[in-house]
Formats: structure tokens, C-alpha cells, sequence
């Protein structure tokens, strides 16, 4: 399938920052193999090392059920919640500490934040958060491990693997080896993270052995095409069923004089129309099964240019179109406008932010379709949201410590555990009701997630009381999409891509973007292209290839 995800609106975000050349030097020499070559493995041979996965028997059974890999979905909280883990799961008092992404505004520290108190004090020892902006965590990322400094426990997102050359030597250099702590029946001692399912174990291993705790993903699909559909209903517009209408109801809709747009950049669904291959970033096998690049196809060539023009004839809203400061979320709940391409996680919390303010607001996805016709083509992204680390010269002891906080932050809907971490404190942080607990404004500003991305834990969507439809409708959509998946011919192998492929990801991305934007013409694509081949592009097919042949396929 395709690139990891992330949660909520962070897959909106899989493009962030560059990977800079400080990690590449952290690097150099750490391994046998020839520097920046890349690597791959074969996880399917590293079962043994596994932990022994045994779902947890806490009485609680979903309302509707997911079409794997679509998790299922829950539309009532549940009563009688459960004490999942005796005792307090911190004993030295020492502070834990940890660096974990925010999107927004960063929230208060401990001394001013009941949440982390609360939750600190449930653990036995505290965890000292180091919070540092998402939008720039890959520049964080790169100098922590530049200068070989990092906290206990480090939120590493999927995304940003990707780009850091010769991660998988990083691992052996920085961080905690917890093979034999975790594989077979030793994961018992944490049975939270025995419950995890196999294959997003399987993720977590770098060089043969177990380095992190994975987070697996809410849902496996990367994006989404959301619309207004109150206003698609106000104006008495179907929802489009294929390219050729959403054209049309896109050029019917934008009226700047009234302020209205139809689209945000939406590009990355574009391709999806078109059938570009989206596995391993971007790659298929051709017919006498050579490794193709999405750039090299026609499907990518067509899929570009009707994006362009929809640039051209001034479809998308000009904020989004000259730069990436434009506010999407804010554009697309004023009206402003009426289809965004955003990340499926996007959906809930902007819907409960924004009925209240206006309850006729009802975002709702586009149905896919294939331009031209035909089944669709469903990019996937089956891969954890993100991998907490640990750091390598710690002792035994605190080892075992700091997986036992990661063991109470991995507890699952029904716990008491969880209420605390997802809710915090009644009264203060949500107010109970029928449907269950409900965030207050203060919830809002101090619970960001910390603990979450520093856990994981078996994927589930809800409940949410706040937008009762949620969960019915976005299970509705996922179960009817999963069958397009798209098959991805290295399924079960870690493909770690050259360093000059890496670092060339974000900026030729950048430059098929000034030709959406008008800033390069269509006739430059060649060039560019040849280029990419040049600066790692053929060192990736070659790599690809070899991996293949040595797994027998």
C-alpha cells in the first residue's frame, strides 16, 4: 500500500520538511553495506520475534464492524468501565522524558496543566513533555538525531521515517533494542501491547530486531475528498459521481465576486483518479515486472495536467493556490470553499468544531471514482501513524518502567485508563452525558495528544457523542472503498530507499508543483523527470528489484 498515515488532520500533513543532511552524516559509516545504497527486509521472516498476540477480555463489543483492514466502529460509550492495570505503573518518581508533535497552539506545561497532573499522578511517575510543532518536527527530528540527543521516549511519526536517510542504521545507534523483552509470551508483563495486532508489529522492526512500540492506524486510507454537502443540498447539486461532473459542479460553484472557490488543492486525489500508482510512495510493476515510478506513467502525465488547468482557469481559492499559509480547514467551514481534499481523520473534528457555530454544516466524503471509468484505484496506508523509541543507554530497570507507562497509555476504550487519558477529569475536562463523556473548551487546550503518541493500541473509530452520525457514516464510506485497495507488490517488505532518494522526495515534489501552480510549464516534465531518474530515481527501481528477487517474487 502507500505511505504511512498519520491521525486526524495530520495526513493532510505527509510532506512536512525536508530531511537534512546532518542525520546523513550522523550515519555515515555505520554500516557494512555501501553508504546511502539503501535496504530492505523481508518481515515476514522475522515472526519468531514477534509478541504473542492475545486480545484483551474487557467485555466490550463494537456496534458495527469494519471490513478489514477498517477497524470497527463503536456509536455508544460503554458503561461499567474496567480497572485494566493494578497499581501505578511508575515506580522510581523520576521524571519520564518525552517529545511528542503538536498541530495547533502548544498546550500549557505540567505546573499549569490539570490533564497532565492528572494523568502523571495515575502513572506514579511523571512524564515531562517536550511538544514541538508539527508543522516543523521533521527539522526537530533531523538535529535530535544529528546530535545524538534524545529523550526517553521519542514519538517518531511514519511519515517522517521516510525521509531520514539510513534510519535503520539510527536505530541501532540511539535506541533501545526491546526484542527480548517483548517477543513470544515475554509480552505478557505488558498485556495492552500484546494485544496489538501482528502485522503492525511487524513495522517495528529495524535490522532483524524489535526497536519501538508501533501505533497502529485508525483507517487505512491516506485521503479523502470532502464536501460541503449542506451546501450542495442549498443549491440542489448531486453528489458528483465522476470526474467529468465534479469539473463541471466545480466551474458552476466558483464565483470569486461572492467569495466562493470550489476546490483546495486536491491533487493527490487527482492521481487517484487517474489510477497513479500509490505503494512504496509511488510505485507499480510494469508488465515484465520492472519497477515503475508514479512520475514516469501517463496516468501521473494526465492526472497533472487536468490539475493544472484547474489552476489555470482559477478553480482553486487563491490563498491556497499562491502559497502554503492558506488556511484550508478555516476556508472550507466558512463556505469559502466547498471541496477539500484532506486526511479521512479530518472529518470528525472538524464537523463537532464547527456545528457549533453553524448547525446546518455537514462535511461528507466524495464517493471515488476512476476517470474515464472503470473500478477505482484506492491508495492505502496500512503502516502504524507513528513509533515511540527508546533511548539506548538506559538501564534495565527503567527499560522495563517506561513500557509499563506506555502499557497504561496503550489501554483500550472501555478502561478506566483510557477514559483518563482520552478525557481527563470529570467535571473539568469533559462532562458526562447519555452518550458519554464530552470535552469541555479547557479539554481542548491541554489534552494534545501527548500521551497518545507515546502509546499504541488496537485501532477503533468512536464513539463520539458530539456527532452521533460519525461513526456510522465513516464506516459506511470505509467499507465501501476497501475493496479498491490498492495491492501493493512489496507487501511485507521494509524497503529503506537510497539517501539521495530521500532527499530528493520533498523538493521534486516542489517542482511538479510550480508546474500546477503555473510556475514552470507542462513542457518542463521531461527535464524533470530525467533529473529524478539521475539523483536517485534509478538507485530506487534497482533497490526495489533486488528486493523483490531476493524474496522470491
Amino acid at each position: 500500500m502507500a505511505s504511512p498515515p498519520s491521525r486526524r488532520a495530520f495526513l493532510e500533513l505527509l510532506a512536512l520538511g525536508t530531511a537534512t543532511t546532518t542525520a546523513g552524516s550522523l550515519l555515515t559509516g555505520c554500516s557494512e553495506s555501501p553508504v546511502g545504497s539503501g535496504t530492505a527486509q523481508n518481515l515476514n521472516a522475522f515472526d519468531a520475534i514477534l509478541p504473542a498476540q492475545q486480545d484483551l477480555a474487557i467485555g466490550v463489543k463494537p456496534d458495527i464492524l469494519g471490513t478489514r483492514p477498517v477497524p470497527d466502529g463503536y456509536t455508544r460509550y460503554p458503561t461499567g468501565l474496567v480497572d485494566a492495570i493494578p497499581g501505578k505503573p511508575g515506580t522510581s518518581g523520576r521524571p519520564i522524558t518525552a517529545m511528542t508533535p503538536v498541530w495547533g497552539p502548544a498546550p500549557p506545561g505540567t505546573g499549569r496543566s490539570a490533564y497532565l497532573q492528572a494523568v502523571n499522578a495515575d502513572l506514579g511517575t511523571p512524564v515531562e513533555f517536550t511538544v514541538q510543532d508539527g508543522n516543523t518536527y521533521a527539522d526537530k527530528l533531523n538535529a535530535m538525531l544529528g546530535a545524538r540527543d534524545v529523550p526517553e521516549l521519542l514519538c517518531v511519526p511514519g511519515w517522517e521515517i521516510e525521509k531520514i536517510p539510513r534510519f535503520a542504521q539510527a536505530t541501532q545507534l540511539l535506541f533501545t533494542d526491546l526484542t527480548d523483552r517483548l517477543r513470544g509470551e515475554a509480552v505478557r508483563s505488558y498485556p495492552m501491547l500484546g494485544s496489538f495486532p501482528t502485522a503492525a508489529w511487524r513495522n517495528a522492526v529495524w535490522n532483524g530486531r524489535l526497536f519501538a512500540i508501533p501505533n497502529p492506524a485508525d483507517t487505512p486510507f491516506p485521503y479523502a475528498l470532502f464536501t460541503r454537502k449542506d451546501l450542495l443540498d442549498a443549491r440542489g447539486s448531486a453528489m458528483p459521481a465522476g470526474l467529468e461532473e465534479l469539473l463541471a459542479l466545480g466551474k458552476e460553484i466558483t464565483d470569486p465576486a461572492r467569495g466562493v472557490w470550489a476546490f483546495s488543492d486536491l491533487f493527490a486525489m487527482m492521481q487517484m483518479y487517474h489510477r497513479v500508482p500509490g505503494a512504496k510512495g509511488g510505485w507499480r510493476l510494469t508488465a515484465d515486472r520492472t519497477p515503475e515510478f508514479k512520475y514516469e506513467t501517463p496516468e501521473y502525465r494526465q492526472a497533472l495536467e487536468v490539475m493544472t488547468k484547474i489552476y489555470r482557469d482559477g478553480l482553486v481559492h487563491p490563498d491556497l493556490a499562491a502559497s502554503k499559509g492558506g488556511d484550508q480547514d478555516q476556508l472550507f467551514a466558512s463556505g469559502s470553499i466547498v471541496f477539500a481534499q484532506a486526511g479521512l481523520g479530518f472529518w470528525q473534528a472538524a464537523q463537532a468544531r464547527q456545528q457549533k457555530i453553524n448547525p446546518k454544516v455537514n462535511f461528507q466524503p466524495v464517493p471515488v471514482f476512476a476517470a474515464g471509468g472503470g473500478d477505482p484505484l484506492v491508495w492505502g496506508a496500512d503502516q502504524p501513524i507513528s513509533y515511540t523509541f527508546l533511548r539506548k543507554d538506559l538501564a534495565p530497570d527503567r527499560v522495563d518502567e517506561l513500557l509499563r507507562v506506555i502499557n497504561w497509555c496503550s489501554a483500550p476504550l472501555g478502561t478506566a485508563e483510557a477514559q483518563l487519558r482520552d478525557y481527563g477529569i470529570a467535571g473539568k475536562h469533559h462532562t458526562a452525558t447519555p452518550d458519554g463523556p464530552v470535552r469541555t473548551p479547557l479539554a481542548l487546550t491541554e489534552n494534545v495528544n501527548q500521551y497518545f503518541f507515546i502509546s499504541g493500541r488496537n485501532s477503533s473509530v468512536g464513539p463520539f457523542p458530539d456527532t452521533p452520525n460519525y461513526v456510522r457514516d465513516v464506516l459506511t464510506y470505509s467499507n465501501s472503498i476497501v475493496r479498491h485497495l490498492e495491492r501493493d507488490p512489496w507487501e511485507g517488505l521494509k524497503v529503506e530507499m537510497p539517501t539521495a532518494y530521500k532527499a530528493g522526495a520533498v523538493p521534486f515534489e516542489e517542482k511538479f508543483t510550480d508546474v500546477l501552480r503555473g510556475r514552470r510549464p507542462l513542457s518542463d516534465v521531461d527535464a524533470i523527470i530525467r533529473e529524478w531518474r539521475e539523483n536517485g530515481g534509478e538507485q530506487a527501481r534497482a533497490l526495489l528489484a533486488k528486493a523483490l528477487s531476493e524474496a522470491g517474487r
